[in-house]
């Protein structure tokens, strides 16, 4: 009961402001979209058969599903603090896991939210058919819940909004943009093309667009074991916090 109750609480704290958490977003990412296809389409390709257009529109998907979720666990968590509400969540007779689960999933929610409407709303630049919905299910799950994890830790490391600013800034900002979005990573001088093989977010972005043309820049094994590991990485940190309570007892 504890669970389900916080679930609920975490998906109608975004579903009642859903023009800032859903709308807001998506068209940020559709002034990208409008932006590169209108200036680089005919002119960048990236995979044979593949428009640029077609290429852009998984990218900036992906790129809007880890931002939103990592936005999503982080804010939550650092409102409660702010407001001096934390108190009562740590009253309640809820576990770590219960309190993991039921963020992750509450980002998953606004994260499929996301995804959907993003691929509702370039319905009239692309028309996008999955070839590979397994792999790019999978990879939609492992990649916005890593994020959703990254914010749980940045959250509990966080004392106010400046602090997650500044998370969002010099770590979630520039990994997304430099994980192949708006291009191919072949097309990189040769320090940033291994550069870009260190970046958990190339691997998340990369694999989403194979599910939708069957081809990446990597193989989708690589993907997928690269965006488990970091999944498993930040979720063992992540629980730890919660275990030790480190940062949210006093």
């Amino acid at each position: 009961m504890g669970f389900f109750t916080l679930l609920k609480k975490e998906v109608m704290r975004f579903w009642s402001v859903l023009g800032q958490t859903v709308t807001a977003p998506v068209i940020t990412a559709l002034l990208y979209l409008l932006v590169f296809a209108q200036a680089l389409e005919g002119r960048a390709s990236a995979y044979a058969g593949v428009s640029y257009t077609e290429f852009l529109v998984p990218g900036l998907i992906m790129m809007t599903v880890l931002q939103n979720s990592f936005a999503n666990t982080s804010s939550s968590l650092v409102q409660s603090k702010v407001m001096g509400n934390l108190v009562f969540l740590q009253m309640a007779p809820l576990g770590p896991l219960e309190w993991f689960g039921a963020y992750v999933l509450a980002a998953l929610t606004r994260a499929a939210l996301v995804a959907v409407a993003m691929l509702l709303v370039t319905l009239p630049f692309v028309h996008l058919l999955p070839q590979q919905p397994l792999a790019m299910l999978a990879i939609f799950l492992l990649s916005s819940a890593s994020l959703a994890v990254i914010g749980l830790i940045a959250g509990v490391l966080s004392q106010k909004f400046d602090h997650i600013a500044a998370f969002t800034n010099f770590f979630i900002n520039p990994l997304s943009f430099l994980s192949g979005v708006f291009y191919s990573v072949h097309a990189l001088p040769k320090f940033w093309y291994h550069a870009s093989h260190a970046n958990p977010f190339f691997y998340m972005i990369d694999g989403f667009r194979y599910g939708f043309f069957g081809k990446a820049d990597v193989a989708i094994w690589q993907s997928l074991a690269w965006t488990g590991g970091f999944f498993l990485i930040s979720s063992a940190i992540c629980l730890w916090m919660l275990v030790t309570g480190y940062k949210m007892r006093r």
